[in-house]
């Protein structure tokens, strides 16, 4: 006796719950690991339109201070006194060919606050202050990136 096997044909369907599956465990990978990579405090900094490329300011070694708006001082993520600025910047740029520093200031920060942590920072021997902004978009500017190029 001859067995006969039925044929079931294609499968018009698409399975997309591996699919969504692969999506959501990204998504919460995604939501964990965002937050850290963000290097030192959270500020809202002022806008300027003509400003300059920090790319060494992102660097893994780099000295970055914040001012908050309640003007709390920030070495990376370590909260630190405005009295103890000048020697721990001097301590860490001590064994560095680069003795550059960078300040993210919140824009509504109190300006003796900013100011005197400059003084602080000039006080460590530091070759050059770097004061981070964002860089304002002006309509003109947001219309040429948006233009295509030919």
């Amino acid at each position: 006796m001859a067995k006969k096997f039925k044929s079931l044909g294609a499968v018009a369907d698409i399975n997309v719950t591996p699919m969504v599956d692969v999506m959501l465990v990204l998504l919460i990978i995604f939501m964990v690991v965002t937050p850290m990579l963000q290097k030192g405090v959270s500020v809202d900094m002022a806008k300027a339109t003509n400003t300059r490329d920090m790319q060494d300011a992102d660097k893994e070694d780099a000295i970055v201070l914040a001012v908050t708006r309640d003007g709390s001082i920030f070495l990376g993520n370590d909260r630190i006194q405005p009295d103890q600025i000048t020697t721990t910047v001097k301590d860490r740029i001590a064994d560095k060919l680069d003795k550059t520093v960078y300040l993210r200031a919140d824009r509504n920060a109190k300006y003796k606050a900013v100011a005197e942590v400059v003084d602080n920072i000039r006080a460590a021997g530091v070759d050059s202050l770097g004061l981070e902004t964002e860089k304002r978009v002006t309509a003109r500017a947001a219309a040429a990136a948006e233009a295509p190029t030919q």
